[in-house]
């Protein structure tokens, strides 16, 4: 009986206390964030780089500046595709620099949240080249080591600012230094077909990372580009998701530096609700047991100049983008008793994008039955640049409308792979056109990927038409 007159009274002078005050007399508490008090100067984010650059070092260390930089976290290791590293860019929106602080410490996600505004100390510290990609930390030799656990405080600055991270929207063709290590939307893509049945990173082929293909619905034939998932992740066994649309995700490089890459913090980053895929109709009519008895094809290259673009009659050899083309070769080395073939690379040409067409005379293929198509391909470190057949009924003929047509891939046919050993050739296996009606032309087409260090070469011979 006491509590419930307790509670009556109470009740009574909240009553009492809330009437004797007006609406608009409430006193609104000061819930704006108080930024923090920085004792020494802030410099931008982009003076680190600057710094290394003019050091022409492979290292560049701070001593005693009192200076500090500020960025914006955008890693987040809450869901383990990231170990003892922030991720950072300078601005919120549009950000023109990002880097790696390397620290002894996880996890980070608990301190250092997406949009975190923090402020690092630079007494002390050194930046580098890690992994291809710029990385502040203790200087080792000629490397980056992680900053010591026990200074986390001292050389970390939390801001009470967490700011609405903006993701650049990127293509393929524009992943540059410039976007480094910030954080990018891919739109409109999807993964490949053939990786559709893998995880994120738990098949038995993945060591260390689980590398996944992604295209692009906006370029049907463009080189993909690479989706990175540590062997640590805690969502790694996930299928992946089979529909397209938009991937928000850290612009970075592989480990040995040899191409771009793109990860994500979870997958709750990887956006694809579209169950309607882009995915180019494949053409096949299977396979054979081998070639015909009649020949309608059987081109070597043979009679054609070496180092020359000219193809023979009847190929057309067109160059869409960029300044490298299909050119005879004549193989050395080991491989100098092969004779001529076909190569086309853009390996340090300078070109932002190459793509390269060659394709074969038209063939009609209601003038006989089963038709046997075939072919060789090598590769000189292909690396990031692609190669494929494909398959096309509309041509018109005019080197203008090639792009515009309607091109399949030859589903049945083997190109070589990246992994190849570059002196070996690949036979692409007896792949039949019997189910072909009415004209058409095959076409190789090569893509480099605008990456001065991965665009590679592929080489093709021995292709062959036979029939019955």
């Amino acid at each position: 009986m006491k509590t419930i007159n307790k509670l009556i009274a109470l009740a009574f002078l909240a009553a009492a206390t809330f009437s004797c005050v007006e609406d608009d007399d409430f006193a609104v508490p000061f819930t704006e964030p108080q930024e923090v008090s920085i004792d020494g100067n802030v410099v931008e984010l982009s003076t680190v780089a600057g710094r290394l650059a003019q050091s022409n070092e492979d290292i560049v260390t701070f001593e005693t500046t009192n200076e500090y930089v500020s960025g914006y976290v955008i890693s987040s290791d809450e869901g383990g595709n990231w170990f003892k590293e922030l991720i950072i860019q300078d601005k919120p929106e549009n950000p023109t620099i990002g880097l790696v602080i390397s620290i002894d410490v996880n996890p980070l996600f608990t301190r250092y949240d997406f949009g975190r505004k923090i402020f690092v100390k630079l007494d002390g510290l050194s930046a580098g080249t890690e992994n291809g990609v710029l990385t502040l930390g203790i200087g080792s030799g000629n490397s980056i080591e992680r900053i010591q656990a026990s200074r986390e405080n001292e050389i970390i600055t939390r801001s009470p600012e967490t700011a609405d991270i903006v993701p650049t929207v990127l293509a393929f063709n524009e992943f540059s230094e410039d976007h480094e290590l910030t954080w990018i939307r891919l739109q409109n893509v999807q993964f490949v077909t053939e990786d559709l049945e893998k995880s994120y990173a738990a098949e038995a082929e993945d060591q260390f990372d689980g590398e996944r293909a992604i295209k692009s619905c906006n370029d049907a034939f463009g080189t993909p580009a690479i989706f990175s998932t540590s062997t640590f992740a805690d969502f790694k066994a996930l299928d992946l998701p089979e529909g397209k649309g938009n991937i928000d995700a850290i612009l970075t490089r592989d480990f040995f530096d040899d191409y771009y890459i793109v990860s994500v913090n979870g997958p709750q980053n990887v956006m694809l609700d579209d169950p309607n895929r882009c995915d180019l109709t494949p053409f096949s009519c299977g396979t054979a047991a081998g070639p015909g008895a009649n020949v309608i094809l059987n081109e070597n290259f043979e009679t054609q100049s070496t180092g020359s673009a000219a193809m023979p009659a009847g190929w057309t050899n067109f160059q869409e983008a960029g300044t490298e083309t299909w050119e005879v070769y004549t193989a050395g080395g080991t491989n100098a008793s092969l004779g001529k073939s076909v190569n086309c690379g853009s390996f340090r040409s300078g070109d932002a994008s190459t793509i390269a067409w060659l394709v074969t005379p038209e063939f009609d293929f209601d003038a006989q039955t089963g038709e046997v198509f075939s072919f060789e391909t090598s590769n000189s470190f292909a690396d990031g640049s692609s190669m494929q057949v494909l398959y096309s009924d509309d041509w018109d003929g005019t080197q203008a409308n090639i792009p515009g047509a309607t091109w399949q891939p030859l589903a049945d046919a083997t190109i070589v792979s990246d992994n190849e050993n570059f002196g070996n050739w690949v036979f692409s296996g007896n792949v039949s056109l019997d189910c072909a009606v009415g004209t058409g032309h095959i076409a190789f087409r090569y893509e480099g990927s605008g990456d001065a260090g991965t665009d590679g070469t592929y080489e093709l011979d021995n292709i062959s038409l036979t029939s019955n």
